[in-house]
């Protein structure tokens, strides 16, 4: 099991409609994500600089890579384009994060 972080951004003042969004995850999406090897998936908002954390597992052998040629992705992707910082086919732009520091 590997563990992955990264940052996106949110558009100011759109904290609660994202939050309800995922609260109501479409649960084609929730299976095509766990389908792929992602599980305990966290998303964390800085409020400051609307940087969003976002951290999950993922299998060994896990699928993230197909994701994007998915239609529901697709779907969610253009579904969200409209409260968060997207590039070219409304892909959420995405920093890595490096780990430095894990306490067991």
């Amino acid at each position: 099991m590997e563990m992955v972080a990264f940052r996106m951004k949110l558009n100011p003042g759109q904290r609660d409609e994202y939050a309800r969004r995922h609260r109501e995850i479409w649960p084609e999406l929730a299976a095509a994500l766990r389908d792929a090897g992602v599980s305990d998936y966290w998303i964390f908002l800085d409020e400051t600089t609307h940087h969003l954390f976002a951290v999950l597992k993922r299998r060994d052998d896990h699928a993230m890579d197909a994701l994007a040629h998915l239609p529901v992705m697709r779907k969610w992707w253009d579904y969200m384009a409209d409260i968060m910082e997207t590039g070219e086919g409304n892909v959420p732009v995405q920093q890595p994060l490096v780990p430095l520091f894990h306490l067991p």
